[in-house]
């Protein structure tokens, strides 16, 4: 069975009989004048349909039999010159549709569905809008169909679920994605040498991407030098690599949808000095232990937990932290340094969905679950602390599946301090 349809199938059956349901495609954008955006079609919408035009609509018609419509724009030889071929209604069984329908009759379709339904679903961005249209097409065509906004239900959750757990081809090519990603970030290194802009380094990211065939970035790639290391979502990559900084890279591909979601940071001119490499080996021995913490038995929570503590035991060490580990985690005086979780679900979202409770608890990890893993410490010039310190910002991530009930670690990038070191003389 194709594994689109499969999909479908497997969200119908969580759908109570009687239900109507309309998922949306994402739309164009306008950049400027009259340029949009280059296209990502909804997440939610591409793992349902493999459908990758604007301005479509799959609906899920379950009443006693299941019937799956795709509503798409019209084939049009003369906008088709200018903008690429189309699919077309007439073609949607090439998808595995039975039907297929204009996109311009999508709320008046919706309204013939709902005729002798009982329950109405949508995802939480097109409620309102939904509403307002089926509300103006129920009363004009008198439908037997009781609509409110209270009682139009979220698709949503549903479909979260289904994608937080990775089927076997979905893991293939996030792994590819971690493959081309890595071999990036080990680009990066041998490139990277002072009085370089962040933005040419930048360049070797996207050049690595787009030459093993992922032509877009999974999210806006972060180059920060230096105190810009400091800054969690930096995005500018303008500045100067300095002599004796580090630079942080927080950079991944997305390849046929799916993301990846690495980070590494390294010196610009090939050595770690004392101070940097004190801060960065915190954070390495944080991430490894927080990446052997998951199994069936733990959850992100338990996970971030497990980096927090060995940060600030790091922290303490050295002196940047003062008291017990119990009154700093206690206190959160740790937050000036370390602000964020652990890690985040991976997938066709580099901040995938899907709950991290289940049932009222703390979800546990289960086989086929993707997480990042990324620890970090960031010291601002502006605290207070010994100037050696000052500036340095680390932050180390791959990316984790739970496989047979324990990690497996997807991205590849060299991240030890003598392996870097020994990649970037080479």
């Amino acid at each position: 069975m194709d594994v689109f349809l499969e999909r479908r199938k497997k969200l119908a059956e969580l759908l109570p009989d009687g239900s109507v349901t309309v998922i949306h495609s994402a739309n164009n954008k306008i950049r400027n004048g009259d340029t949009d955006y280059s296209f990502r079609q909804d997440s939610d919408f591409l793992y349902l349909t493999n459908f990758s035009e604007a301005d479509a609509a799959l609906i899920i018609e379950k009443k006693g039999d299941t019937i799956f419509h795709l509503f798409c724009a019209e084939k049009d030889e003369l906008r088709e010159k200018w903008e690429g071929p189309r699919l077309g209604p007439e073609n949607v069984s090439q998808l595995g549709f039975e039907i297929g329908h204009k996109i311009s009759n999508l709320i008046s379709k919706s309204g013939e569905f709902l005729e002798g339904a009982n329950n109405f679903y949508c995802q939480s961005k097109s409620r309102n809008k939904m509403f307002f249209a089926l509300s103006k097409e129920i009363k004009r065509k008198k439908i037997n169909f009781s609509l409110s906004r209270e009682l139009i239900a979220e698709v949503d959750p549903y479909i979260h679920e289904l994608r937080l757990l990775k089927s076997p081809e979905e893991i293939s090519i996030i792994q590819q994605a971690c493959d081309i990603s890595s071999s990036a970030h080990e680009r990066a290194m041998k490139a990277v040498k002072p009085e370089m802009y962040e933005y040419q380094l930048e360049a070797e990211y996207l050049h690595e991407f787009m030459i093993n065939g992922a032509k877009d970035c999974a999210y806006p790639s972060i180059v920060g030098g230096g105190e810009n290391a400091c800054i969690l979502h930096y995005s500018k990559n303008i500045d100067l690599l300095k002599d004796g900084d580090l630079v942080l890279v927080d950079a991944g591909c997305e390849y046929k949808g799916y993301a990846s979601d690495i980070t590494r940071t390294f010196p610009v001119n090939g050595k770690f000095s004392p101070e940097q490499k004190l801060i960065y080996e915190i954070v390495l021995e944080s991430q490894k232990q927080s990446i052997e913490s998951i199994s069936e038995k733990s959850n992100p929570l338990e996970t971030h937990k497990k980096s927090l503590e060995v940060i600030v035991e790091g922290l303490l060490s050295c002196g940047l932290l003062k008291g017990s580990k119990e009154e700093v985690i206690e206190t959160q005086s740790y937050s000036k340094f370390y602000m964020h979780r652990v890690g985040h679900w991976l997938g066709l979202d580099v901040h995938d969905v899907g709950g991290y409770e289940k049932d009222g608890k703390l979800r546990a990890y289960e086989n086929g679950m993707i997480t990042t893993i990324e620890p970090g410490i960031y010291i601002s010039k502006a605290e207070n602390v010994p100037d050696k310190f000052k500036g340095i910002g680390v932050r180390i991530e791959d990316d984790v599946l739970v496989e047979n009930n324990q990690p497996k670690v997807l991205s590849s990038a060299v991240k030890e301090l003598d392996d870097i070191q020994h990649l970037m003389a080479s």
